[in-house]
């Protein structure tokens, strides 16, 4: 299907542009949230009538986005979950939790507007992009954690998912970089002797 797009659409194109969509995508997004119209004669003369109008409040919006953008973009959300040892959720925390958790610091934020491919499950600090315009994105980073005091050591970067949240043993930490050495210096003298077979 042809359509005249009234704003930008990610990849496809610009307001005014005519594009080919597929006809599902414009029928079940384009056409309803109003983002685009079937491109006929009729609807070209509508566009062309109202294209200064529609710039106007194209740019407004964005100019609100870019506003929500500076005061939210490297913006830090904490979410209280419960989760196992491992750090796995027994639940998981979707694009709602994080919009109520922007709520609490009065950001409005749509919940399409948080770009999640898929909901959080695990602790952990997760950064997630917001697409508050067609023009505008913002990243915020979501702190999931057991407690606040989790939550405040996980943000100090320490990592909560190493044996049982305490850290390693001395002494685990001290076989592991011989053993790593053992292994660089056995690479080191298998080349070495490549070397040398390659000299004869």
């Amino acid at each position: 299907m042809k359509v005249i797009l009234l704003e930008r659409v990610g990849r496809l194109g610009t307001i005014g542009d005519e594009v080919t969509v597929k006809d599902g995508f414009a029928r079940n997004f384009l056409l309803p949230t109003g983002k685009a119209l079937r491109a006929n004669e009729a609807n070209r003369a509508r566009f062309e009538a109202e294209r200064e109008e529609i710039e106007k409040r194209n740019a407004e919006r964005r100019d609100s986005a870019m506003a929500v953008a500076e005061s939210v973009n490297g913006k830090t959300v904490t979410i209280i979950r419960q989760a196992g040892e491992t750090g796995v959720l027994y639940g998981s925390v979707s694009a709602r939790d994080i919009t109520d958790s922007l709520a609490e610091d009065n950001i409005k934020v749509g919940r399409s507007q948080v770009e999640l491919a898929a909901p959080i499950k695990a602790v952990g600090l997760h950064t997630v992009a917001l697409a508050l315009h067609a023009e505008v994105t913002s990243e915020i980073t979501v702190n999931v954690a057991r407690s606040q005091d989790e939550a405040d050591r996980q943000a100090q970067g320490e990592d909560l998912t190493v044996m049982n949240f305490d850290e390693v043993p001395a002494e685990i930490e001290a076989e592991a970089e011989e053993a790593a050495e053992e292994a660089a210096e056995e690479a080191q003298a298998a080349e070495d002797e490549a070397e040398e077979a390659k000299a004869e």
